[in-house]
């Protein structure tokens, strides 16, 4: 599979409004102040930890790590070139807050309960690991015809690891983070074209542009959904 570069790259997923809400969330569920120690894993650009660093100054800079080195990562974090279980496999820091956003659908069962099993032996005490995910039912998501097949059967997926997820932190809690999106269908058509979500990867070019046409007849000027995300949150 290709690796995803483009999902927080000017998306709804990098606008300042996605981000504060995002983190007005996080607040809820997290005591910050300037001790708090994250990791991030699969953090894309950093837009989430940034934001919260510039907000709390942290004395101890958010890590955030992904497999891929895109442009444009924010400079007052400290990322990292690897993989959530080599990094923490070879790191003994601990933390209060580990974070998985909408990253575990590009893990196999097996890499992603050894994750979890050395990402509990990282937690401080009353630390969290807080994990993100697409809705898996009645998702929202605009979708061409090919594109909700990918979709649907990534979302399967998902449903299978959520149960890896609960049977290896055991004490977990639910909830759902809600965005309103309101984007112009030209700019959601570039998104598309530039395979902002896992699911878009694999299609070869010719089903991107049958794509687009589906959803230049679909849609007229502005394009309206509500992006929802699950959450499982576990404590030490």
């Amino acid at each position: 599979m290709k690796k995803l570069k483009n999902w927080d790259n000017q998306t709804w997923l990098s606008s300042k409004n996605y981000i504060n809400q995002f983190n007005k969330f996080l607040n809820k569920r997290v005591k910050f102040n300037k001790n708090t120690k994250i990791l991030d894993i699969g953090c894309g650009r950093a837009n989430i930890i940034s934001n919260l660093e510039k907000k709390y100054k942290f004395k101890e800079k958010p890590i955030g790590l992904d497999i891929i080195e895109n442009k444009g990562i924010k400079k007052n974090i400290i990322f990292k070139k690897i993989d959530g279980y080599n990094y923490l496999k070879r790191k003994n820091e601990k933390y209060d807050l580990i974070l998985l956003k909408q990253t575990i659908h590009f893990f196999s069962p097996s890499t992603l309960k050894a994750l979890l099993d050395i990402a509990k032996k990282r937690l401080k005490i009353e630390g969290k690991i807080l994990i993100f995910s697409l809705k898996t039912t009645n998702n929202k998501i605009p979708c061409f015809k090919k594109m909700k097949q990918k979709l649907d059967s990534s979302l399967k997926r998902d449903e299978k690891l959520f149960k890896i997820i609960k049977k290896k932190l055991k004490r977990t809690n639910e909830s759902y983070f809600h965005f309103d999106v309101r984007i112009s269908k030209q700019k959601y058509l570039k998104m598309v074209k530039s395979r902002y979500i896992s699911c878009l990867l694999d299609l070869k070019n010719n089903e991107i542009l049958a794509g687009i046409s589906e959803l230049k007849s679909k849609y007229k000027y502005q394009i309206k959904f509500t992006d929802t995300l699950k959450c499982i949150s576990y404590r030490k």
